[in-house]
């Protein structure tokens, strides 16, 4: 029996409510029944681009994230879905690059059998190499997020499960509000003492939901001076029929605009108030923790923190000023005053411990598409020749842009091999063609940037003489601190590609390419 007879034979009993709603939606549909090509899905135009350099006409390749968008933020449509549902195989990032909806409209609706192959972590036996996901925490306050450790895999914990941490009650002489200022400048709430909390609802409303091994930033705000206590719980959500499993509660303790060592019945705690920290839910531990590095100094030493022994420190230099926008008046009225841990990075920023950008290093893409092979192969036997005609000339091709990335880039001299940007996605850029990530700034937009912010910034740019900064085009209109003080320092402003193609810039090849020029090109002042 064929590919195209066997597909019309199993789509025609596709539950008529999803067909309809889709087809209300869109009516181009990127991959078909009626096609008698493999149907893959990919998450990211790159991949996308990667599979069809493999595939070539024995393929239909479709991708959830469409060109321009994050694929850390993005959420899938009711066509992505119907894309997912006529997929013979899926090939997604992973290592959380993307949305957890992206990954969830995945594994939920391919069909049983079809493979679905993680690149990031599967070409690691192709000899991809990976590093750790490496964060600037140069700020003048401690950078406090949430964390997911440990993969519950003894409690049937997936990567499709979701890790949800509650406020369930504040004690302090003011609000507290948790949020994170999505790429657009709106705010979404995780905790907001200011409305109560409603048990009724499970807490819903002042609730993070994490993937399992993940953690995110967020901005932590308090609206008057004092201690505060925040009761926090835990539970698992392993898949949606079956009931959370609960993973523990604790207290949470925080020194706003007072002295931390003389809170009540702290004595002799250790105070956090530096570097990086998370309220940590420990799912093969079952119970919740402060995991901090107050050095700042890496992930390696990040350790365990009890917090009925510990003190989160918002101190005096966290005061600032509520802005006009409409969208933060929930911190008061413009020009308030409030304590707030900066959420540091820009945007929805959930991520894991390994750095997911692995196509920065060509030799990286190269991995990518000896897997991409092997699997098209083992879904299409039939195409194997094809498959592995194409793969080798592709490689080929990768082999020589890998050259020329490292020859363009090694031609600026390594005095003005910095890279300044908005994103933190060019940590394998900068390993494997030898460009010191000097910093990537991510203003807030909920604040204006304080003083020692911008004195920092321009006291980088001076001292290492940085000639230009890098901004992704789809992040260019609301990186203002950056695009302020590169002017005003008479710096050029110019262009790096990171996750996602836009009309200019159509192929991974073509991306690599630009972004070697553009480095060259900036850095060392040739027009």
């Amino acid at each position: 029996m064929s590919r195209l007879v066997a597909r019309r034979l199993r789509w025609a009993v596709l539950p008529l409510l999803i067909v309809g709603l889709v087809a209300g939606c869109r009516s181009e549909v990127a991959l078909s029944a009626n096609d008698e090509r493999l149907q893959v899905i990919t998450t990211t135009g790159i991949l996308r681009d990667l599979v069809s350099n493999v595939g070539g006409d024995r393929v239909a390749v479709s991708s959830l994230v469409p060109d321009g968008a994050d694929p850390h933020s993005y959420e899938p449509s009711l066509r992505d879905i119907r894309d997912v549902v006529y997929a013979d195989v899926a090939f997604s990032n992973y290592l959380l690059l993307e949305e957890q909806a992206i990954i969830k409209a995945l594994d939920a609706n391919l069909r049983d059998g079809v493979p679905n192959i993680s690149l990031a972590e599967g070409a690691v036996k192709y000899a991809a190499e990976i590093i750790p996901l490496v964060e600037d925490v140069s700020l003048d306050t401690i950078w406090l997020g949430m964390r997911v450790r440990g993969t519950g895999a003894m409690l049937g914990a997936n990567r499709a499960s979701d890790v949800l941490l509650s406020a369930t009650s504040a004690d302090g002489p003011g609000g507290v509000v948790a949020y994170l200022t999505e790429s657009f400048g709106n705010p979404s709430f995780y905790v907001d003492s200011t409305d109560g909390f409603d048990p009724a609802n499970g807490y819903r409303d002042d609730t993070a939901t994490l993937p399992p091994d993940a953690h995110t930033h967020m901005s932590w705000a308090f609206t008057k001076p004092g201690v505060y206590r925040l009761t926090m719980r835990a539970q698992l959500a392993v898949d949606a029929q079956s009931p959370p499993v609960a993973m523990g509660e604790q207290v949470f303790t925080f020194a706003v605009g007072v002295d931390p060592h003389s809170v009540p019945g702290m004595t002799g705690a250790a105070v956090l108030n530096s570097g990086h920290a998370d309220l940590t839910v420990d799912l093969d531990q079952r119970r919740l923790y402060l995991f901090a590095d107050p050095e700042g100094s890496g992930e390696a030493n990040q350790r365990v923190y009890d917090p009925a022994r510990t003190v989160v420190e918002v101190p005096s230099k966290a005061l600032l000023e509520v802005p006009g926008d409409r969208k933060f008046r929930f911190l008061g009225r413009p020009g308030t005053q409030v304590y707030q841990l900066p959420q540091a990075v820009l945007g929805k920023h959930v991520h894991g411990e390994i750095d997911p950008h692995l196509w920065q290093n060509v030799r990286n893409a190269i991995s990518y598409t000896e897997l991409i092979r092997d699997t098209l192969i083992a879904a299409d036997s039939q195409g194997a020749p094809a498959y592995r005609s194409n793969a080798s000339a592709y490689i080929r091709e990768l082999e020589q842009l890998d050259a020329y990335v490292r020859d363009t880039i090694a031609r600026i001299p390594p005095s003005r091999r910095h890279l300044i940007t908005t994103h933190d996605a060019f940590g394998y850029l900068g390993q494997a063609y030898g460009i010191q990530i000097s910093g990537f700034v991510t203003p807030n937009p909920a604040t204006e940037p304080s003083l020692a912010d911008r004195r920092r910034l321009v006291e980088t740019i001076r001292n290492l003489k940085i000639p230009a900064v890098f901004l992704e085009p789809g992040l260019a209109a609301r990186s203002t601190t950056l695009t302020e003080v590169a002017r005003e320092e008479g710096l050029r402003i110019c262009s790096i590609y990171g996750d996602t193609f836009d009309r200019d810039v159509t192929t991974y090849a073509q991306m690599m390419r630009f972004n070697a020029g553009s480095l060259h090109d900036c850095l060392t002042g040739d027009n």
